[in-house]
């Protein structure tokens, strides 16, 4: 499959929704109970614009939408100021044509760019292809944290994974905005 990362826009709301909407209803991969709304994407994309926040797409070579990913602020503390938490979903019939490997690559660009420290993944442990995704990205599995989602009648583990990304001392401060 040919694939174009590019910048997604509010023209892309729709195929993000059904993307997120697909992962709701059938996958642990979002920690999430109910379905979202376009009302909801609106407000998604006026946050991720008002941070700065890149909305990143995997875009098949017909146009349409295979993937997305982004980035956002760790916690909401001065001090994680340097530190993001991203996530990256890919629509489940373009998996393993390297979407997410295309995507996962173009963040960490972004976000080395941006001067920023140290990437994030939260991810569902049960999830094996985004655990070596993230491994082979050079990603460093920072912990485990125990039974504290419940989906699909069930108690969930998830993995965080870290990247530091080699960047240059910042002067403290200078958060993500």
């Amino acid at each position: 499959m040919l694939m174009k990362i590019g910048t997604c826009s509010h023209d892309h709301a729709s195929e993000i929704l059904a993307i997120f909407n697909h992962e709701i209803a059938h996958s642990t991969s979002i920690y999430e109970h109910t379905l979202r709304t376009p009302l909801f994407m609106s407000g998604w994309f006026e946050a991720k614009e008002r941070g700065g926040l890149p909305v990143l797409g995997a875009f098949a070579d017909d146009g349409s939408l295979a993937g997305f990913a982004t980035y956002g602020p760790f916690r909401a503390f001065p001090a994680y100021g340097n530190t993001v938490e991203h996530s990256i979903y890919v629509r489940a019939d373009r998996r393993g044509q390297g979407c997410g490997r295309a995507l996962l690559g173009e963040l960490v660009r972004t976000a080395r760019a941006r001067d920023l420290r140290v990437m994030v993944g939260v991810i569902d442990a049960a999830n094996v292809a985004s655990v070596e995704l993230h491994r082979s990205a050079g990603f460093g599995h920072a912990g485990t944290l125990r039974e504290v989602g419940y989906k699909f009648g069930r108690w969930l583990d998830v993995e965080l994974y870290q990247l530091n990304l080699a960047m240059a001392e910042r002067a403290p401060g200078r958060p993500v905005t």
